[in-house]
């Protein structure tokens, strides 16, 4: 399975960025999709995750501001993000996961977002 992420960039205060990711390759039809994120000099955090059944999840941080979604039959998950802040600023990660199968969990490159003050 392949991630392709695409739509990071550099963006203002408040603006916004949407963020693409497209699954290629073979993986149960019960999976996961989601966004991460790593700020430097920090971990890894959840930003959202939706199932293929729309069951959705944001970190608190995110809520109200920013929105997964997803498109089923291409395994494509989208993350568009409102009134950005500078703490969003981070490398955003892609993630597909199968629900029942924990070796089945990949990750896309990563694209950056910089929010300036």
């Amino acid at each position: 399975v392949q991630l392709q992420a695409s739509g990071g960039g550099l963006v203002q205060a408040g603006g916004s960025l949407r963020l693409s990711c497209a699954a290629t390759g073979s993986i149960s039809r019960n999976n996961v999709m989601g966004w991460y994120r790593q700020a430097p000099g920090k971990q890894r955090e959840l930003v959202a995750t939706i199932t293929r059944f729309g069951t959705i999840n944001y970190a608190d941080s995110v809520k109200g501001r920013f929105t997964i979604s997803r498109v089923n039959a291409h395994d494509t998950v989208y993350l568009q993000m409102d009134n950005l802040k500078p703490e969003d600023t981070a490398v955003y990660y892609c993630n597909i996961k199968a629900l029942y199968d924990s070796r089945s969990d990949y990750w896309g490159q990563g694209t950056q977002v910089t929010v300036s003050s």
